[in-house]
């Protein structure tokens, strides 16, 4: 019982500093990692996916809130901007191959941004949901700064499309693999893009797992999209919307 007691108090120390929220994340993600080597880098246990359960059961069980636990964690936050950075240099170094496949790049990137806005709106659309929801889900396959500001824009719910852009790229990143064998694509530069443009940032560090080719061309089709679905959605929402009398 006082060991017990001893540990709270331990823990209550910890929470007051913005440590707690750096070091629960980094742990979290060392154990996932550990997990994802132990099963053989399959993609069902995804590192990503396994971090978050963690990290939402310690600030469940603890009684943390979010606020006092991003304090510490917006370190790892603001790496995001470098890391996304520092995939020009692999994309540098298949600038040859990304020059010649200039044209088919284009062609996939639109056919798969705006199946990815169209397919997530249309399906909320049929089963009902309001306004505010679709807005949420239309930026959904871009990354989240980009995303978010989108979802905003049109009355969405930023904090939901947050959510709904880790969803995207966690099940891009976990079923990519099954479908693109499914379909016979072996190409890494044709499934590295298509994990890029779908899956975002998440596909794209599985894609830097398999291969520097595969990840340059997912880097780039995260770059792309998050471009590409900037400029769509703001155009085509407020048509849609009117379109069914929001």
């Amino acid at each position: 019982m006082h060991g017990l007691a001893r540990l709270t108090e331990i823990w209550v120390y910890l929470a007051a500093s913005p440590l707690l929220g750096l070091t629960t994340t980094l742990v979290a993600y060392l154990v996932a990692l550990w997990v994802y080597r132990r099963l053989g880098f399959n993609p069902l246990a995804n590192p990503v996916l396994i971090a978050i359960a963690i990290v939402v059961s310690i600030l469940t069980v603890t009684g943390t809130p979010y606020k006092t636990y991003f304090e510490g964690a917006q370190f790892v936050h603001f790496m995001l901007g470098p890391a996304t950075v520092a995939l020009a240099m692999p994309l540098y170094k298949q600038w040859n191959k990304l020059r010649h496949a200039a044209v088919p790049l284009l062609l996939g990137l639109a056919a798969g941004s705006i199946t990815a806005v169209v397919s997530a709106v249309g399906i909320a659309y049929a089963m009902g949901a309001s306004p505010q929801i679709m807005a949420s889900l239309a930026p959904k396959s871009a990354t989240t700064p980009i995303a978010m500001a989108i979802s905003e824009r049109f009355g969405g719910l930023p904090s939901l499309t947050a959510v709904l852009v880790i969803c995207t790229g966690i099940l891009g990143a976990v079923l990519a693999r099954y479908v693109l064998n499914f379909l016979r694509i072996d190409s890494h530069p044709v499934r590295g893009f298509a994990l890029g443009v779908a899956s975002h940032g998440i596909g794209t560090a599985r894609a830097l797992q398999v291969s520097a080719e595969m990840g340059a061309f997912a880097g780039l089709g995260m770059g792309l999209n998050g471009v590409f679905t900037a400029i769509v959605v703001p155009l085509a929402m407020p048509v849609f919307l009117r379109w069914i009398g929001a």
